[in-house]
């Protein structure tokens, strides 16, 4: 499966060719289609319900449950248990941004990411009776691997695509997304619903779902390995010394000092690739630098602050809809599944047309609107009442609407605010609190939820507040200024 790395163009554009660039295009969609469905089958359909439904089966004379010691309410863990792996993301998935940055051996570690992922979602297959520490394992480890993997995914969109068509690509990617989930969604739906004639438990047919999952991720993983190309960026250049006492510069052709590793080497400790546990702890070093460097580019640590409110709010939202329609609404998991199941469709048309408003509006003002329609559907969620499917319905159709293209959008706008060379170490901060990943919104509701005694109309409403702040973040953002900032060329409508 391994390619010869392909250095940039001078442009920066990752081949000279339109139809190269296309085809690497369409095999990054592909990836999307591939991952999407552990977000749509397993995060917002099936496992919070079912591993909230052990946990119970799991509960001792009192109520709760025990985790190492830590005596909780069942309703709780599926939320303690997402924020426990956006931590531990916290800490890794920008180390892999870096480290795929400075290997350049992307398509390898997009590849180990995702299988483990993948394996770690079908694993969920065994998960039952009392089994909610294993359910609770296999989640964490799988929606780590998951946000590690579209890191590196995510950096490829600078290397495939025009500034001008940011948005179109990102955008498609995120449509193709929505119509794999929607499409394996269906067949979930079809199993779910005829358990019965099927002969399979309803639990079963809950494990054969998300199992199968992870089988679709695993399949179509292979199309972006086999096209997707690594590229010799210049921060693949790593070196190091030779010898622990080389020294740290060198005398040049005109006698001026000279980095060992950058512009020479010297002599006797000739410069090599970094490799190994080298690389890796070089890769963090790097990151810390990194970190150090966003204050020169204000713009960038702005955006990505506002992001990482305002999809946080979209995250938690998105993760805990079923879990708020069984809880607080008493709706059955058939209404739940046919409504997301709508979403999906709904969204793969939502994410072209916010793709073509962005075109037309720019692109902050597309994602501004969106995000006064998300406050809406905040604010409206706590009023719905109890067991009314078509109200449900109308919420999760306005939801699907602006969902996508939300998301999209700000990928592609991020991405024009990156240094280059600096992509998967950027889209490491970024992913920080992307799909399926929110951190604060998830433990805002965890603990409102303990609180509460699983109240999950109280829990909802707090979650404006991530809207709000995300959205007076974004507004104040000189984004053209951002943009150069960066080092890069603002497209005509941003």
């Amino acid at each position: 499966m391994p390619s010869p790395p392909e250095a940039p163009s001078a442009s920066g554009h990752p081949s000279a060719d339109p139809a190269g660039r296309r085809r690497e295009q369409r095999a990054w969609y592909m990836y999307d289609w591939a991952n999407s469905v552990f977000s749509t089958s397993v995060i917002t359909v099936f496992l919070g319900p079912y591993l909230t439904s052990v946990a119970e089966a799991g509960a001792g004379p009192d109520g709760r449950i025990s985790v190492l010691g830590w005596a909780m309410d069942p309703t709780a863990l599926y939320p303690y248990a997402t924020s426990l792996s956006v931590l531990l993301q916290i800490v890794l998935l920008p180390a892999v941004g870096a480290i795929a940055d400075y290997t350049g051996r992307k398509r390898m570690l997009l590849g180990v990411l995702a299988y483990l992922g993948a394996f770690a979602t079908a694993g969920l297959y065994f998960v039952q009776g009392t089994g909610y520490l294993l359910g609770a394992g296999l989640f964490v480890l799988a929606n780590l691997a998951f946000g590690a993997s579209v890191v590196v995914a995510n950096s490829f969109l600078p290397e495939i695509s025009d500034p001008d068509e940011r948005d179109t690509v990102s955008s498609r990617g995120w449509a193709m997304g929505y119509l794999g989930g929607a499409l394996l969604l269906t067949v979930h739906l079809v199993l779910y619903l005829a358990h019965d004639s099927l002969g399979v438990a309803e639990g079963h047919a809950v494990r054969i779902s998300m199992a199968s999952a992870g089988l679709w991720w695993a399949v179509f993983t292979v199309i972006p390995l086999l096209r997707l190309r690594d590229r010799r960026g210049a921060a693949a250049a790593l070196v190091v010394p030779a010898a622990a006492d080389a020294p740290d510069e060198a005398d040049g052709a005109d006698g001026a000092k000279v980095p060992v590793g950058v512009g020479g080497a010297h002599p006797a400790a000739p410069a090599r690739r970094a490799t190994g546990a080298a690389a890796v702890l070089a890769s963090f070093g790097q990151l810390a630098r990194t970190v150090r460097g966003l204050r020169a580019h204000p713009g960038t640590l702005v955006f990505l602050v506002g992001y990482l409110l305002f999809n946080d709010g979209i995250q938690t939202v998105i993760a805990f809809s079923a879990t708020f329609a069984d809880q607080a609404l008493g709706l059955g998991q058939e209404v739940q599944i046919g409504a997301i199941l709508m979403v999906q469709f709904v969204a793969f048309g939502g994410a072209l047309l916010l793709g073509a408003m962005a075109r037309r509006l720019g692109t902050k003002r597309t994602i501004l609107g969106s995000l006064l329609v998300w406050m809406v559907v905040v604010a409206v969620a706590p009023l719905l009442q109890a067991g009314s499917a078509v109200q449900f319905f109308l919420l999760a159709f306005f939801i699907a609407i602006v969902m996508g293209g939300t998301q999209a959008l700000s990928r592609s706008l991020f991405s024009l605010l990156i240094p280059r060379g600096k992509e998967a170490e950027y889209f490491g901060l970024y992913e920080i609190s992307d799909k399926g990943s929110a951190f604060l919104g998830s433990l805002t509701l965890g603990v409102a939820l303990d609180a509460t005694g699983g109240d999950y109309r109280m829990a909802i409403l707090s979650l404006i507040v991530f809207f709000v702040a995300g959205f007076a973040v974004l507004l104040f953002l000189n984004v053209p200024k951002a943009i150069r900032s960066a080092g890069n060329t603002p497209p005509d409508h941003v």
